[in-house]
């Protein structure tokens, strides 16, 4: 048997292994039916997975073993240990080391088992299809060639030398499936486990809210992946100015590698800055846009319909805690428990318009607020 067909079956055997620890959980939790509580323990876990993806980011391990799908050809790192201290010793300051391996290994033993948990979601979607429906099966299926595509863009962050595209799009594809499991989670698949909704939110506005956080996000992750975060050290001021010196063409040429612009050389302050400024300026849309769409929500749902007031909320909370968190990125420094909690706070945004979603409708006639029973 080759090293590589070996490598994956070590892999795989510890995904099984992962996977089986929430598996356990959900056997022993008779609440809800195995279908329905599979789907949101990948949820969670998804959630997880985006949380620990940028503490590996942001912790710098994102290269910390220098290969994929395994750690210097080994499916651990106790069996690199070798080669990862002598390139340790070769660049003390450098992208490996034992802690900052372990950290990037234990992202992918998450998101291996992410994808062994979606590939049994699809199995019992299958299995279950008569009472489920054609539609879950589908869903599933779609869900499984995304979290595969997640896990191409994890392999390009590797081998592409964490190429800003390339990690931001990782991320972004991290959010979309986030909310794509969310909203699968909700379905009623099966009629004992169906959930009237009385429809008071525009589908319409929902759908700008989702368009203008996930902008917003792109252009947060363009800053961290560019390591543009400090390009900005005063608030609210830029280099003390509202209105700083920009470049918007280096800024935003996509594809380039990390550090570099478009002609190869190395990326200029101002470039970084306009990077900073646009994350910053175009945060001012977000809480104007995502607030009303908090207050309609409110508004829309009374008294008589306290969930979705607390999603509306959540959702207020959240951007609070963006507005701090992002703050204090800048003031203090880019604290990495800061700038966790802002990656954190993003995906908690998406989570609960998914969420409230359930309450939407694409006609134009709602129920009056007034008028809710």
């Amino acid at each position: 048997m080759s090293d590589s067909a070996i490598l994956f079956l070590e892999l795989a055997a510890i995904a099984i292994v992962f996977a089986g620890i929430p598996l356990a959980y959900l056997f022993s939790r008779p609440s809800l039916n195995l279908f329905q509580r599979l789907n949101w323990t990948i949820v969670f876990l998804t959630f997880d997975l985006i949380v620990f993806g940028a503490f590996t980011r942001l912790s710098d391990s994102g290269l910390g073993c220098p290969d994929w799908p395994g750690c210097y050809g080994t499916s651990n790192p106790f069996r690199a240990m070798e080669q990862i201290r002598l390139a340790e010793a070769a660049m003390p300051d450098g992208p490996v080391t034992e802690v900052k391996a372990w950290i990037e290994m234990l992202h992918r033993y998450l998101a291996m088992t992410v994808g062994a948990l979606i590939v049994l979601q699809v199995g019992l979607a299958i299995v279950k299809v008569k009472a489920l429906g054609t539609k879950a099966v589908i869903g599933s299926l779609g869900l499984l060639v995304l979290v595969c595509l997640q896990g191409a863009f994890g392999a390009w962050t590797v081998t592409l030398k964490l190429q800003p595209i390339i990690v931001s799009i990782h991320l972004m594809l991290a959010l979309i499936l986030l909310a794509l499991l969310t909203w699968y989670a909700q379905q009623p698949w099966q009629e004992s486990a169906a959930c009237a909704y009385k429809p008071m939110l525009s589908g319409k506005f929902l759908a700008i809210s989702f368009g203008i956080l996930f902008w917003q996000v792109f252009l947060g992750a363009w800053v961290s992946t560019n390591y543009a975060v400090l390009a900005c050290p005063d608030f609210p001021t830029c280099m003390g100015s509202f209105r700083p010196e920009t470049d918007w063409s280096n800024a935003f040429t996509l594809w380039r590698q990390l550090g570099l612009d478009a002609q190869g050389g190395a990326i200029s302050t101002i470039a970084l800055q306009t990077i900073h400024w646009t994350h910053r300026v175009f945060a001012i849309a977000v809480m104007l846009v995502l607030g009303y769409f908090a207050w309609h929500a409110w508004r829309a749902a009374g008294e008589a319909h306290p969930t979705l007031r607390r999603w509306a909320i959540a959702v207020v909370a959240l951007l609070v805690l963006q507005v701090l968190t992002g703050i204090s990125n800048v003031v203090f420094q880019w604290p990495l428990v800061a700038a966790l909690l802002h990656t954190a706070g993003a995906a908690a945004l998406v989570l609960c318009l998914v969420r409230m979603s359930a309450w939407a409708s694409w006609t134009p006639t709602l129920v009056s607020p007034g008028r809710i029973a």
